[in-house]
């Protein structure tokens, strides 16, 4: 009787791990086509790239170690570029998150016409870039609507793309494209915050800056980080916009990395190019792995 129930077993686990490998196999089957296309489209190209920085050229082929990287470091149009995006981005990426989260908490507040505001503040992600560039340089030019205005009030006008003040230009540009998507991520995720927690603080005298820092915040900290990450990255993407405006070299102030590769593939300098695209993922990385610690820390303590 016994020997029965342990073929019957090995039988039945037999058929389990069949039925496991055939799970496993269509599985593999499904995903095939999406793992071909991230392999060729963006992993090969990467090891590419990283290969193409530790050599001292695509023909021969010779291991040149980190001599690519310092010729990079020393070079005065990569330290530009990567200066003027540091600070585009240490400036718009916080305006961007600030200020959005400001504009989703205003309109879940029930203030008249809160439809026709959001709409509004919507409008700029159905308008093309090309568009946006055009009004941009209406407003901006050295003879635009921006210089007419302030000689009204009897100052000089400026050719603000090519002044110090070019760079708040860009900035306002990307805030106006950028607020309307983050304004609804944070609106989605305040909703989503437990009423009944919230109503127990207000029966407590909880003030409503207590609950939006003490609550509301610690509730949404995961999508603030989202938020971060994506403007994060739309910084870093902020090359056409400025390309349009101002061409492959505009003001020294608006020298971004991306002028930076794009000049340099046109060269075909393409060590440089490899070695500045491997700098720039790194520093991705290091700062994205940064902000999900933080976040990480932070839902540790909201546990707590």
């Amino acid at each position: 009787m016994s020997v029965k129930i342990l073929k019957k077993g090995k039988k039945r686990n037999k058929a389990i791990k069949k039925l496991h490998l055939k799970e496993h196999l269509v599985s593999a089957i499904y995903l095939a086509p999406s793992f071909s296309g991230v392999m060729v489209f963006m992993v090969i190209p990467f090891i590419v790239i990283i290969y193409y920085s530790l050599v001292d050229g695509p023909v021969d082929g010779k291991f040149a170690g980190l001599d690519n990287f310092k010729t990079l470091f020393s070079n005065a149009a990569f330290l530009q570029a990567a200066k003027n995006s540091l600070i585009f981005s240490a400036i718009a990426v916080p305006l961007a998150v600030v200020l959005s989260l400001l504009l989703a908490v205003l309109l879940d507040a029930n203030i008249p016409w809160q439809s026709q505001f959001r709409t509004f503040f919507l409008c700029p992600m159905m308008v093309p870039v090309a568009s946006v560039v055009l009004i941009w340089q209406v407003i901006f030019n050295a003879h635009g609507a921006m210089n007419s205005l302030l000689e009204v009030f009897g100052f000089k006008g400026i050719d603000w793309l090519k002044s110090d003040y070019s760079m708040v230009v860009v900035i306002s540009m990307f805030l106006w494209k950028n607020l309307g998507y983050n304004m609804i991520l944070f609106m989605a995720a305040l909703g989503s915050v437990p009423k009944d927690i919230i109503e127990v603080a207000q029966l407590e005298a909880a003030g409503k800056f207590t609950i939006f820092f003490r609550i509301k915040l610690r509730y949404i900290n995961s999508t603030v980080l989202f938020v971060i990450i994506l403007s994060l990255m739309n910084s870093f993407k902020v090359f056409r916009e400025v390309y349009l405006l101002s061409g492959a070299y505009p003001y020294e102030s608006l020298y971004m990395l991306q002028h930076f590769m794009n000049n340099t593939f046109e060269s075909l300098d393409y060590q440089k190019l490899s070695a500045a695209a491997v700098v720039m993922c790194v520093f991705m990385i290091i700062v994205i792995g940064i902000l999900f610690f933080i976040e990480n820390k932070a839902g540790e303590d909201f546990e707590d």
